[in-house]
C-alpha cells in the first residue's frame, strides 16, 4: 500500500487530503498488489451522521481513504486548514476505475444495488468496457445477513480474484459492511452508493455547469423534494452547526494546565 496521504479532522471525521489522479494511481496500485483496503466517500449527510452515531464514525474513520465528495466538505477543509481540496466524488471515480481496471486487466465484483441496476450494469460494461473483467455480481436482500451468509458472501468474493469491489449498498449501510470485512477480502472496496445506477443510465446526474457551480445537490433536490426537503434543511443546517464549533474550538487557547481541559476542548 503506498505511503496514506494526510487526514484532517473535519467535525467527526478525518477526510483524506489528495489530488483525483493520486486517489486513483493509490487504488490501483493497492488492487494489483491485492492489499486489502475501503475508501469512503463523504457528505455533509455523512458528517452530520458520523456525529450522531459512534459506530458509525469508527466505521469510516477506519477506511484507508475518506474522501470529500461533497462541496461543503471541500469548504470545510479550506475554511478549518487552508486547503485547497478537489472534489473526488463516486459519480467520477466509479466510471474511471471501470476504464482504469479494463486498462490494467483488474478482476471486478459488484456488490449490492438491484437486480435491474446490476443488468444494466453488465450491459454499459459490455458497451463501454468489452474486455473488462467483472468475476461477479449480487444484489443481496435488503435484511441484515445472518453470520453464515455474511461468511458465504466474503468467501465468494475472496474466491473470485476480484481485485476491485464496488460496494452499493448506500450510507450507513456500505461503510459498515466495508469495515467489518475488509481484513477478509484481499480487494479495495469503494463504497460507491448511489453512484452506480447514475453510471449505467438508471438516474440522470445534475448538468455539467450545476456540478461546477457546487449545485449537484440542488438538481437532486427537483428530482425528489418531498424526500429531500427535510434532510436538507435538517442535516445543512446541523453541518454548519457543527462545523461553526469545531472552528471555534480551534480559535480557542489551550489553556497551560492540562488539568484545566474540559469536553468544550476536545
Amino acid at each position: 500500500m503506498p505511503a496514506p496521504s494526510p487526514r484532517h479532522k473535519v467535525v467527526g471525521l478525518t477526510i483524506t487530503a489528495c489530488g483525483y489522479d493520486q486517489f486513483i494511481d493509490q487504488v490501483i496500485d493497492a488492487a494489483r498488489h491485492r492489499e486489502s483496503g475501503y475508501a469512503c466517500f463523504a457528505n455533509a449527510h455523512m458528517i452530520v451522521e458520523a456525529a450522531r452515531n459512534p459506530t458509525f464514525r469508527q466505521a469510516v474513520n477506519r477506511s484507508t481513504w475518506t474522501l470529500a465528495d461533497g462541496v461543503p466538505l471541500t469548504w470545510a477543509l479550506r475554511w478549518l486548514y487552508g486547503i485547497r481540496q478537489e472534489r473526488i466524488t463516486g459519480l467520477d471515480v466509479l466510471p474511471t476505475l471501470f476504464r482504469e481496471a479494463d486498462r490494467h486487466q483488474l478482476a471486478v465484483y459488484i456488490y449490492g444495488s438491484t437486480g435491474e441496476v446490476l443488468a444494466m450494469c453488465n450491459r454499459y460494461c459490455l458497451h463501454h468496457h468489452p474486455t473488462l473483467r467483472i468475476v461477479g455480481m449480487y444484489s443481496p436482500p435488503f435484511r441484515p445477513l445472518s453470520p453464515a451468509e455474511e461468511a458465504q458472501v466474503t468467501t465468494q468474493i475472496s474466491l473470485s480474484g476480484a481485485q476491485l469491489v464496488f460496494v452499493a449498498l448506500g450510507c450507513p449501510r456500505q461503510e459498515a459492511w466495508m469495515a467489518a470485512l475488509s481484513d477478509r477480502i484481499p480487494a479495495v472496496l469503494l463504497g460507491i452508493g448511489g453512484a452506480l445506477p447514475v453510471t449505467v443510465g438508471s438516474q440522470k446526474r445534475a448538468p455539467r455547469w450545476m456540478q461546477r457551480s457546487a449545485l449537484e445537490w440542488l438538481y437532486r433536490f427537483m428530482q425528489e423534494p418531498r424526500r429531500l426537503f427535510a434532510r436538507y434543511a435538517v442535516t445543512n443546517t446541523l453541518f454548519l452547526y457543527y462545523l461553526a464549533q469545531q472552528w471555534y474550538r480551534q480559535q480557542r487557547p489551550l489553556p497551560a494546565d492540562p488539568a484545566e481541559l474540559t469536553d468544550s476542548y476536545l
